[in-house]
């Protein structure tokens, strides 16, 4: 599972890191997340659990979703890392894209509203089939560490390693990628 996670060709960490931003780029501009994929890394590095540094210099967790979430104790303060960030950032809107057949999105779509309405934050949460293709197509800047998605999207920033960086020193990252990437 970890060498899945971290592997991607030479050309693959080229083309991504040409399309990815600085997070700087990020004041005024809408944020779209790739929901599941951000919060499980943030879930995983706040638990104490392992997360990979791949090769293309994004956070993975070895967890995976499958058909079903559930919520943990990390979701919140998972959630208000990203709503912190995303503030700090100058973010005009952080929209999540969670997955509707997952069990739960629901529930959590309602929880990531309420978080934010505690505390100011300009969020929104859609539920579609799949936030891949919505997120691989838009021009809008996006969150995630799903290589497929990464090599078909325009424009994207690397949020769950920012906020492990600054945020989570703690996390068990376990650094697979070339020496000075």
């Amino acid at each position: 599972m970890a060498v899945s996670r971290y592997a991607c060709s030479n050309g693959d960490v080229r083309c991504r890191e040409k399309l990815r931003v600085e997070p700087a780029r990020l004041r005024g501009q809408e944020l779209w997340l790739d929901g599941y994929n951000v919060l499980t890394v943030l879930e995983s590095a706040l638990a104490d659990g392992l997360v990979l540094l791949g090769r293309d210099g994004c956070c993975r967790d070895i967890a995976g979703i499958h058909r079903r979430y559930r919520k943990v104790n990390e979701t919140i303060p998972a959630l208000r890392l990203v709503g912190e960030a995303a503030s700090a950032l100058g973010v005009s809107v952080c929209r999540w894209w969670l997955d509707k057949p997952v069990s739960n999105s629901g529930r959590l779509k309602t929880l990531i509203l309420e978080t934010a309405g505690n505390a100011g934050w300009n969020m929104e949460v859609e539920l579609t089939f799949s936030p891949d293709h919505v997120l691989s197509h838009t021009d809008q800047i996006i969150a995630t560490s799903d290589g497929i998605v990464l090599d078909r999207c325009q424009r994207w920033v690397n949020l769950a390693r920012l906020i492990i960086a600054e945020r989570i020193p703690q996390a068990r990252l376990l650094d697979l990628s070339p020496a000075g990437n």
